[in-house]
């Protein structure tokens, strides 16, 4: 036989297979689109196609794990900004107040239309385009202040210093309107002690002698390890220039994760050598039989600060990429892990977005394990006994109560809150009296204390 006849009909025996395997996925789909078309067709009472979708996607993520799942809309738009660490806004984090419920003013992004504007923590905001927010949630606040870069909202602001007004009196006499143009919006992921006057970050921790630097992640985005290069090389200046530093703190308490890439990056960072992470996905039959493939992070060459000594912070919410932080830098022994075994969280989800742009498929494809091969994910049936998460090295562990936390909480934000653009304060005035650090936070304390020990 010809070679170019053998040629053309190996092609089309390939053809055909796929054909066939391709017939045989697509069977349960099909299956699926009859039952929606007959339950549209012949159901007693007309039901919306899009609710018939989204209940049959429910069902089908029901039978997966808890962190698959179909992602559109709003909850879209939110995830989409988390990752990239950008939105279209003006630039507000907001709080609601309980008595009288009031929608106010947490802190505004530096450099945001908000921030220009001279809108400043404590700040109530009583409408939104004329909608009064008293009839809002904290959420279709947010929704409504958000919106494509451009475009014009606005917001009735009563200054902080104003006397609260009852929310059930609409006549907002003490308000002022603010017209704002949304831009996109920049988030930071990665902070330090407190704000600088001028909304930067001091890295140091306050009181400490020999200093002392602290870097807190409070997720892991396309830009947390730019992020923290730039707070590192900050802090090696400072080195460079003659300050005594002695120890680098990495805060990830209350980090629910986010980019593994990310987290690969920051550990890259700290490290010259050795494996980071290793992701183990779908098993597959191979020639040994039954198994998955394995892909290993490995550290390049270079490490930063390698003089000074790390301690990472964790609690029960630090989750998925935070610990592969703390885990990878635990196993290398370059950091001691201070604070309370972790979430146990060690799969990889996928975005996938659907090809007519109507949502995204998170998916559950990989599980990962820190450099030593010990297992981080906390499975259904695992118990306290099992072998999961981050647990603190010896000597290291400690839990704050929850009072404890609160008051950390309220004296976090208050240390956190830019100071808008024109106030006294950004000019340079003296901040009010605040507890040290080590006062309030006794799990950066007992971090400080362990470092310098040398343990």
């Amino acid at each position: 036989m010809p070679k170019r006849n053998l040629f053309v009909m190996l092609v089309m025996v390939a053809v055909a297979a796929a054909a066939w395997c391709a017939r045989e996925r697509s069977a349960h789909g099909r299956r699926l689109g009859e039952v929606l078309a007959t339950v549209e067709r012949s159901y007693l009472e007309p039901v919306d196609q899009e609710r018939l979708f989204n209940a049959a996607v429910d069902g089908i993520f029901s039978q997966l794990d808890e962190h698959s799942d179909f992602v559109s809309g709003d909850r879209r738009d939110e995830l989409e900004g988390l990752l990239d660490q950008q939105f279209g806004g003006v630039g507000l984090e907001l709080v609601e107040a309980d008595e009288p419920r009031e929608i106010s003013v947490l802190t505004p992004v530096v450099g945001s239309p908000a921030w220009h504007a001279g809108i400043a923590a404590g700040d109530r905001i009583r409408a939104v385009d004329g909608e009064a927010t008293r009839r809002l949630t904290l959420e279709e606040t947010s929704r409504r202040l958000r919106g494509r870069p451009g475009t014009a909202v606005v917001v009735s602001v009563v200054p902080a210093a104003a006397p609260s007004i009852d929310p059930a009196d609409a006549s907002g006499a003490a308000a002022r309107d603010i017209v704002l143009v949304r831009e996109v919006v920049r988030t930071e992921s990665v902070l330090g002690d407190r704000r600088r006057p001028d909304g930067s970050w001091d890295w140091m921790v306050e009181g400490e002698s020999p200093g002392c630097a602290l870097v807190r992640i409070t997720a892991f985005g396309e830009r947390t390890p730019d992020e923290v290069k730039r707070a590192v090389a900050t802090i090696a200046s400072e080195i460079d220039a003659g300050r005594a530093i002695d120890a680098l703190v990495i805060d990830v308490r209350g980090n629910a994760g986010g980019l593994l890439s990310a987290a690969v990056d920051v550990c890259d960072l700290f490290l010259d050598d050795g494996v980071i992470v290793s992701t183990r996905g779908r098993r597959g039959v191979t020639d040994s039989g039954v198994e998955a493939a394995i892909d290993v992070r490995k550290a390049s060459r270079g490490a930063a600060l390698e003089g000074v000594r790390m301690a990472v912070l964790v609690d029960g919410l630090t989750a998925s990429a935070a610990e592969v932080l703390a885990a990878c830098l635990q196993d290398h022994g370059r950091a001691l892990v201070v604070g309370s075994r972790t979430f146990g969280k060690g799969t990889v989800q996928t975005i996938l977005p659907l090809s007519d742009g109507s949502g995204l498929v998170k998916l559950t494809t990989a599980e990962y394990l820190r450099p030593s091969r010990v297992n981080i994910h906390r499975r259904s049936d695992d118990d306290s006994r099992d072998v999961w998460g981050v647990s603190p090295d010896s000597g290291c562990e400690i839990a704050p109560t929850r009072r404890q936390n609160e008051a950390l909480e309220s004296w976090r934000r208050h240390r956190d809150v830019v100071v808008s653009k024109g106030s006294a304060a950004a000019s340079g005035a003296p901040a009010s009296d605040s507890p040290l650090p080590r006062q309030v936070d006794a799990v950066l304390a007992k971090a400080i204390e362990a470092v310098r020990a040398g343990r």
